[in-house]
């Protein structure tokens, strides 16, 4: 048992740099590496998306709110629906009938709906359902 000897030497070694090791942890895990911020970094970009964008045939989209929080209003042919969105990145994200959706800025042709098609300015849900703004 020449080894405990040492073993208990090494401890009490160690028992010296105790209190570094444990500034170094806490200095570490309180560095923002990125991980862990909030959904809505790209709130900047889609607070710019606020108003009314107009679809083909009466139907609109309606944004509301900011700060990455946002009311969405859509109407469509059986009127209007309004939903709880959030930025993730430069896109909104928010639940329609049990499915993720996410609005994101395009153009007309990526709308897929050709009433929209010459359009430069647009907020796209899926192909085939866009708003546009002249």
């Amino acid at each position: 048992m020449a080894t405990e000897p040492r073993l208990a030497e090494g401890c009490a070694g160690m028992r010296r740099y105790a209190p570094l090791l444990l500034a170094f942890a806490l200095f570490c895990g309180c560095s923002d590496t990125g991980a862990g911020r909030d959904a809505n970094d790209g709130s900047a970009l889609t607070d710019a998306w606020l108003g009314r964008w107009t679809g083909p045939e009466g139907t609109f989209l309606s944004l509301d709110g900011g700060n990455g929080s946002y009311e969405v209003t859509i109407q469509n042919l059986d009127g209007p629906r309004l939903f709880e969105g959030l930025a993730v990145g430069a896109e909104i994200e928010f639940e329609r009938d049990g499915v993720m959706e996410r609005l994101r800025a395009t153009d007309g042709v990526a709308t897929g709906m050709k009433w929209l098609s010459d359009k430069t300015n647009c907020l796209t849900v899926r192909y085939g359902e866009g708003y546009c703004r002249d």
